[in-house]
């Protein structure tokens, strides 16, 4: 009986430091995602079209043509995950105050263009649509331009935000003009000749999550 209780009280006295020993071990905590980063790009803009004289927004023109080099070309950091371009498409117009107000100022725009990677392959087109009566249809005036008040007499109509998913480890996209279409009290006339001037582009951010750096290729 004295070797039974022993052994009771033995038992009893280990079995907190087994609930113990057989306790998890907790993990630790994953570090914290990194947070999204949203910037204005470093872009190349081969025909600047100028700045808003009311907003201050840049405005560039996006030319038709078929090598994504001559395109503006926006340039994407190193991310995780695919990033996220936005900018704000317009059409363009020739402003002239006599057909404004002899009523023959309308013009419907339809533009396309394309978001391309470097090597040509296409991630997605974008297209605004708008119709012009008045100088209200304008976006804006833009500064540098020989008429009244400074301004240039072409100038952007309509807006829409565009957004655009890049791929991971694409760094830089190029926007490259497509086609225009034109409807005038006229007539129509559609364009897509490399070199013409097709859409404006303003407003381009980006939002992406950084990644690491590209390796370094090491020169055998």
């Amino acid at each position: 009986m004295r070797h039974v209780l022993a052994f009771v009280i033995v038992v009893a006295m280990a079995a907190p430091a087994l609930a113990q020993a057989r306790k998890p071990v907790r993990k630790p905590a994953p570090p914290p995602a990194a947070a999204l980063k949203k910037v204005a790009p470093e872009m190349s803009c081969p025909a600047p079209l100028g700045v808003g004289v009311r907003t201050k927004l840049s405005f560039c023109e996006v030319m038709a043509g078929r090598d994504p080099s001559g395109g503006v070309i926006i340039q994407v950091p190193p991310h995780k995950g695919p990033a996220t371009l936005t900018f704000d498409l317009h059409n363009l117009h020739t402003y002239s105050e006599e057909q404004v107000k002899t009523h023959r100022a309308y013009a419907r725009y339809t533009a396309t263009i394309g978001v391309l990677t470097l090597d040509n392959t296409l991630i997605s087109r974008a297209v605004v649509q708008n119709e012009f009566r008045s100088a209200a249809d304008l976006v804006d005036r833009v500064g540098g331009g020989a008429g009244p008040g400074g301004v240039k007499a072409v100038a952007p109509t309509g807006t829409e935000t565009i957004t655009v998913a890049i791929p991971e480890g694409e760094l830089a996209v190029s926007l490259l003009g497509e086609k225009l279409g034109v409807e005038r009290i006229d007539g129509g006339a559609s364009y897509s000749q490399p070199g013409r001037p097709i859409a404006v582009v303003s407003n381009v951010m980006l939002e992406y999550k950084p990644g690491p750096p590209p390796k370094a290729v090491k020169k055998r």
